[in-house]
């Protein structure tokens, strides 16, 4: 019998394989959004294998169907920005309490889910404070290269110096195992002053 982990999961896979933008990953070409999903996902397993059922979901959701909320709707400054993120929080939160709902969870479940991915009370609550870990050594591993050809070191630094304030001390020491190229990692260090 399938159980609501699974069809919850397979269908936040079928909406996030959607996603027009395509990624390539060792040579292989991946829908962004689900590609980026199956990495939450995988790095939140290595980094707590003992994850509650609700922190496992909102891994997979973190960025479901993004896409769909454009950043160019919002202005393009800072305060657009800030807003662009708020909204697409409470979007991933709702598509996904949908689909729980669907799926079979109780509405205390959804809540929890959509409390982790609007990542409420970060540095307070242990599992939000958990995400908030993984989204950062996801973006550390896969996305900050892409970063590094695009703006300046000290712009660089400072995205790094905010993601590293962001994570807690195990968040840190996991940081600190990734395979960076010796680039990056001098500028990780660079920026912390390691």
């Amino acid at each position: 019998m399938t159980t609501p982990f699974q069809k919850a999961s397979e269908w936040i896979d079928a909406e996030n394989a959607q996603d027009p933008n395509i990624e390539t990953d060792q040579n292989i070409e991946y829908p962004k959004e689900l590609l980026y999903s199956n990495r939450m996902y995988k790095r939140l397993i290595q980094f707590e294998p003992e994850a509650s059922e609700e922190i496992q979901i909102a891994s997979k959701a973190q960025h479901i169907c993004r896409w769909k909320v454009a950043r160019e709707s919002y202005p393009m400054d800072r305060v657009g920005y800030l807003k662009w993120r708020e909204e697409l929080k409470k979007f991933h939160a709702k598509t996904t309490a949908e689909i729980l709902e669907k799926a079979g969870y109780t509405s205390e479940f959804i809540d929890r889910v959509s409390f982790l991915i609007e990542k409420k009370l970060l540095k307070k609550d242990a599992e939000t404070q958990l995400l908030e870990d993984v989204i950062c050594l996801v973006f550390l591993e896969y996305y900050l290269d892409p970063f590094v050809h695009k703006h300046d070191e000290e712009k660089l630094k400072n995205i790094i110096k905010k993601t590293w304030d962001k994570m807690s001390d195990k968040g840190h020491q996991e940081a600190l195992k990734i395979n960076y190229s010796e680039e990056n990692l001098n500028l990780i260090k660079a920026s912390l002053g390691l």
